[in-house]
């Protein structure tokens, strides 16, 4: 029998690895995450194009069940798509073409929506994390020599006291 967990510190990041290997899965890892969110929750996606940011995304937005199609904000820059529920909306932000850091994300109004959203935000790393020190940062790797072009290495780490007493291990499931 192992021993129980040193407790974490509000200060240590917690995190798991995940190794993905199709789009579905990558959107079922979305539906199960969206388990572990509430209003105010940030999430920072970070990977290269391609890797599934979208995808991961999308299973986020069935998990949570809001209304439209999760898509690729790229060319409006940020997407909200309301609950169908009792539960938080969803504003999905893609921020490759800001170049500006958190002067061009401030005009976006996302400290007004963070408290009751949950705010997923696609290369947002080195430009949201003045929002808040609760996120979770999500860091999608393509895995090296994989043929199919398919398998990911998913590491998700929750940063602050809100992420603390999270089992993200929950995720590997």
């Amino acid at each position: 029998m192992e021993a129980p967990a040193a407790p974490h510190s509000p200060a240590d990041p917690v995190s798991v690895e995940i190794t993905v290997n199709s789009p579905d899965q990558m959107r079922e890892l979305g539906r199960r995450l969206a388990k572990l969110l509430r209003a105010g929750d940030l999430v920072m996606l970070t990977g290269e194009l391609g890797a599934g940011k979208t995808t991961l995304t999308r299973g986020l937005g069935e998990g949570l069940g809001v209304r439209g199609a999760v898509t690729s904000p790229t060319f409006v820059i940020a997407r909200v798509h309301p609950s169908l529920g009792g539960g938080p909306p969803l504003v999905h932000v893609d921020a490759y073409r800001l170049s500006g850091g958190l002067d061009e994300m401030e005009d976006l109004d996302l400290d007004v929506s963070l408290p009751e959203s949950v705010v997923v935000v696609e290369w947002g790393e080195g430009r949201v994390e003045e929002l808040t020190e609760d996120r979770l940062h999500v860091l999608i790797h393509r895995a090296v020599g994989d043929t199919t072009d398919e398998v990911r290495h998913v590491t998700v780490t929750g940063l602050g006291g809100r992420w603390a007493p999270v089992d993200l291990g929950v995720l590997s499931a």
